[in-house]
C-alpha cells in the first residue's frame, strides 16, 4: 500500500514551492542537480512517487530506478527522523551479511529539497503485510518465511558493531533506562489528550526494569512488514528496511517488538493488528518464534512481558505523534487520522500485558 500523494508534495521548482501553503517533500529540479553531482542518473523529466506503507519517514521511488528517503513534514520531536544517521548505519551494514539496500548518496543540505535525505538502490521483491506472494503461500514456505525472519534478526544481533566503526552510534549501557526517559519525553511532546493507561504502563515499566544482555545493534522497528522477500520459492529474505530507530542497545527489545506484531490463532484481533497473515498454517506461534530466537542466538528472554509492553508503549507514543501531525495538517495520510482511535486500542493492550502477561 503506497502513501497518498498530495498536489504540493512533489514540485518542480523552489519557486513553485514558495507559492504553496506547505513546504514540499521533493523539489525535482534541485534534486536532479544533486543526483547529477553525485554521479547518478538525473534526467530533465525526473519524477517521484511514494512507495511503501510507512507513516513516519517518507520514501519515494524515483523514475531513474532508485529510492529517496527523507523525514516527514514537521512538527517533529527533537532528534527524531534522522535519515542521515540511518544512512550511516546502512553503509556500515553493507560490509556484513545483514541484507540491506546500498546507499548511493546522502545530502546533508536541507535547502535542496527541504530536508536532509539519502538515495538508495531499489530492491526487488515483496513486502509481506496483509497477503503473501502466490509462490510463497504454502504451509512449508510460510514456515520458511518465519525462519528467515528469525535468522536475519539473529544475524543482525551477531554483528560486531565496534568493528564497523559504529562507536558513538549509541551507548552500549543503560539502553532501557534511556528508552523510558526518551519516550516519556516524547509522550509529553506528542500527546494531544490525557490517556491514563499510558502513564500507568510507563510507571510499570520503570518499576520492573530487567537486566540487559550485552549490547548489539538494535533495529528498533523489526517486524515482518519492514522486510522484503523474493517472490519465488524458496522463501528468502532479501532486505530489511526502516532503520530510523536503530541504535546500540538491548537486542531483546527487537524480539519484543517483533512479537507485538505477531498474531496467532486465538488472538482477539483489533483494528491495528498489522500482520494477520501470521494466523495462517505454517507460521509458528509467538512461543515457538521466541524459542527459535533463544536457540539460535543463545540469549534467554526471561522478561518477555516487559519487552512486549515496552514495544506497545513506544508504538503508542509514535502513533500519537503521527496523529498530532495529521491534526496539524502536515500530512495527508488518512490512515494517520485513525491513529487517534488506534492509540487507545494499543494503550489498552499494553495495560493488559502489564496485568495479565502476554
Amino acid at each position: 500500500m503506497a502513501a497518498t500523494l498530495a498536489p504540493d508534495d512533489v514540485v518542480r521548482t523552489h519557486a513553485e514551492a514558495a507559492a504553496n501553503a506547505r513546504e514540499p517533500l521533493i523539489v525535482l529540479d534541485a534534486l536532479a542537480e544533486f543526483l547529477a553531482a553525485s554521479g547518478l542518473d538525473a534526467p530533465d523529466n525526473l519524477s517521484a512517487s511514494p512507495i511503501g506503507e510507512g507513516h513516519s519517514n517518507v520514501t519515494f521511488a524515483l523514475s531513474t530506478g532508485v529510492v529517496l528517503r527523507r523525514p516527514p513534514r514537521g512538527p517533529l520531536p527533537p532528534s527524531a527522523h534522522d535519515v542521515l544517521r540511518e544512512a550511516r548505519l546502512l553503509r556500515a551494514l553493507r560490509r556484513t551479511s545483514v541484507p540491506v539496500p546500498d546507499v548511493l548518496a546522502a545530502c546533508e543540505d536541507p535547502t535542496v529539497i527541504g530536508a536532509p535525505f539519502y538515495i538508495m538502490e531499489r530492491m526487488t521483491g515483496e513486502v509481506i503485510t496483509d497477503s503473501i506472494p502466490a509462490g510463497l503461500d504454502t504451509t512449508e514456505q510460510r514456515a520458511r518465511i518465519a525462519d528467515q525472519l528469525i535468522g536475519a534478526l539473529v544475524e543482525l544481533h551477531r554483528v560486531d558493531w565496534t568493528a564497523l566503526g559504529l562507536e558513538g552510534f549509541g551507548k552500549p549501557s543503560g539502553y532501557l533506562e534511556r528508552q523510558l526517559r526518551r519516550f516519556s519525553g516524547l509522550w509529553e511532546h506528542n500527546r494531544t489528550r490525557e490517556i491514563p493507561q499510558v502513564e500507568e504502563v510507563g510507571r510499570w515499566l520503570a518499576a520492573n526494569l530487567p537486566a540487559s544482555p550485552p549490547a548489539t545493534i538494535v533495529h528498533g522497528d523489526f517486524r515482518l512488514g519492514n522486510t522484503m522477500f523474493d517472490a519465488e520459492p524458496p522463501a528468502r529474505l532479501v532486505a530489511i528496511f526502516d532503520w530510523e530507530m536503530a541504535t546500540i542497545g538491548d537486542p531483546l527489545a527487537d524480539v519484543g517488538y517483533m512479537l507485538m506484531h505477531w498474531t496467532q490463532p486465538g488472538d482477539a484481533l483489533g483494528k491495528f493488528n498489522a500482520h494477520n497473515v501470521t494466523l495462517l498454517p505454517g507460521f509458528p506461534t509467538r512461543a515457538e518464534l521466541t524459542a527459535a530466537y533463544e536457540k539460535r542466538s543463545g540469549r534467554s528472554i526471561g522478561a518477555l512481558d516487559w519487552y512486549v509492553a515496552l514495544a506497545l508503549w513506544k508504538a503508542i507514543v509514535f502513533m500519537e505523534g503521527n496523529y498530532k501531525r495529521a491534526l496539524a495538517g502536515s500530512t495527508d495520510d488518512p490512515y494517520l487520522r485513525s491513529f487517534g482511535e488506534g492509540v487507545l486500542e494499543i494503550a489498552d493492550r499494553a495495560l493488559a500485558v502489564t496485568r495479565d502477561g502476554f
